[in-house]
């Protein structure tokens, strides 16, 4: 196991069960104050400042909320009650100083596939009082896709691709989880990619594109999968704009890369960790101390001000 695993924000222990996490226990280490940090990137340099700094400087223009890998279903020790922080991830949001125009919410909703659990985490996610546009994750599209597009396919292309407009942003919603295989390359497609082209080919270069995918646009980890074959393919339908930002789950943790005109942005689960690329014989759920486990846990805001380039994120945990 990583440091960055063995050595997570310190929490007090609050009335966990013989398992080492029940219900009451985990809402009650749920209840804690949030803490993140704000990136702001400009001329494609990165930055960084406490929340403190980033309040006090309140941001006039979009505002959204990316909340990803949710697993309705998930049942195993890592994190037997995925309802409850996703429950607290929307509490969260709930408390933001600036409410949200939507949130974005980048694949793997459900663990199965199964309605039900598309619907449960329907049930969690109006909480939020907050209009929410979806993108499918592998976990969605165990049955081809069908559940997924039955709940949330309404309006889309092809597997579920589509785009819109919002503050002079146009964001763009694609799907790269319909081939996928455990520890390979998965893909965009020609079809998309002739789509993606046709969508963005009418916008001003001065257009700033926010594009979300499940699976990373970069190569985080090419052994276990962590990347998309054909992204550069993508990446070049939108060299031309000025500012490209990509927001992708999957992986479960916060990384980030600047590349040119595009800064790429991995967020956290809401569900359980996974470990840092290559710090463990393969991916999958991380069973962290049931005490530990919020602070791996979290939802993102992303603020726009028109006229501005660049974006202001900030990442926060489900524990102080």
């Amino acid at each position: 196991m990583s440091d960055q695993f063995k050595n997570p924000p310190s929490a007090k222990l609050h009335g966990l069960g013989r398992d080492g996490v029940d219900r009451r226990g985990l809402l009650k280490c749920m209840a804690w104050a949030g803490a993140g940090v704000l990136w702001t990137v400009s001329g494609g340099v990165p930055r960084s400042m406490g929340l403190a700094d980033a309040y006090a400087d309140a941001m006039d223009g979009l505002s959204f909320v990316q909340i990803s890998d949710t697993h309705m279903g998930f049942n195993k020790a890592a994190n037997p009650h995925p309802d409850a922080t996703m429950a607290e991830a929307v509490a969260r949001i709930r408390k933001l100083p600036t409410q949200p125009a939507f949130l974005v919410h980048t694949g793997d909703i459900t663990h199965l596939s199964k309605p039900a659990q598309f619907d449960m985490a329907a049930q969690i996610i109006k909480g939020a009082n907050s209009q929410v546009h979806y993108i499918p994750g592998e976990h969605d599209w165990l049955d081809g896709g069908d559940a997924f597009k039955a709940h949330h396919g309404q309006g889309t292309k092809g597997d579920g691709w589509y785009s819109f407009d919002s503050h002079g942003v146009h964001f763009v919603a694609l799907v790269n989880v319909v081939n996928f295989k455990a520890g390979s390359l998965t893909s965009i497609g020609q079809d998309q990619l002739a789509w993606l082209k046709d969508d963005v080919s009418a916008l001003s270069p001065s257009t700033p594109i926010i594009v979300l995918a499940h699976i990373p646009l970069w190569a985080v980890y090419p052994k276990w999968g962590w990347g998309t074959e054909d992204s550069a393919e993508a990446l070049a339908i939108l060299k031309r704009f000025g500012s490209v930002t990509v927001l992708n789950g999957h992986i479960h943790q916060v990384l980030q890369k600047v590349e040119g005109n595009v800064t790429f942005h991995t967020a956290m689960s809401t569900a359980y960790p996974q470990p840092a690329p290559g710090a463990a014989p393969s991916p999958g759920p991380l069973k962290v101390p049931a005490d530990k486990l919020s602070s791996y846990l979290g939802i993102r805001e992303v603020n726009y001000v028109e006229g501005q380039s660049s974006l202001a994120l900030v990442d926060t945990s489900l524990v102080a």
